[in-house]
């Protein structure tokens, strides 16, 4: 009987070996998405184009915008570089910024756009382009939805 016994044991041991050793380790989990916190201070942002509701109005944008470039902390500065084309009054400096009403509001210390405001609904953001938007009212029009979108 006790021959039958360590037989037995050993084929148990080596089965059981057997089938623990060769399960499959899970695939790691996937790292998660950026933040929009990530995403905005990925790097610099420039203006790509503008549009009211369907209609593309770049070409009305004045060109001391197009150029200009935004780079985003994380800690919640905001460097506007005025570039090649300067506006009058300039809007170079240093601002400050922070995600509002659930990351869907993007509000910064002061206004960056000629009859816009210091906030700015976040359409989206993505590692290439940023899409806000804003009620500006530039005379002799009426207050006017405009979406600005950004590159890096």
């Amino acid at each position: 009987m006790k021959k039958q016994i360590l037989p037995t044991l050993s084929l148990m041991a080596i089965g059981f070996l057997f089938v623990t050793g060769c399960k499959k380790d899970k695939a790691p989990a996937p790292p998660p998405p950026p933040t929009k916190t990530e995403l905005i201070a990925k790097g610099p942002w420039k203006f790509d184009h503008a549009a009211i509701g369907t209609t593309d109005v770049s070409s009305q944008v004045n060109a001391c915008f197009k150029d200009n470039i935004a780079t985003f902390s994380a800690t919640g500065n905001m460097e506007l570089d005025e570039a090649t084309i300067v506006c009058s009054p300039s809007y170079a400096g240093t601002y400050t910024w922070v995600f509002q009403s659930n990351e869907t509001v993007l509000h910064l210390s002061a206004p960056i756009f000629t009859g816009g405001s210091s906030d700015f609904t976040l359409v989206s953001i993505d590692a290439t382009n940023m899409v806000l938007s804003q009620v500006m009212t530039v005379s002799p029009y009426p207050p006017t939805t405009v979406t600005v979108t950004f590159k890096h």
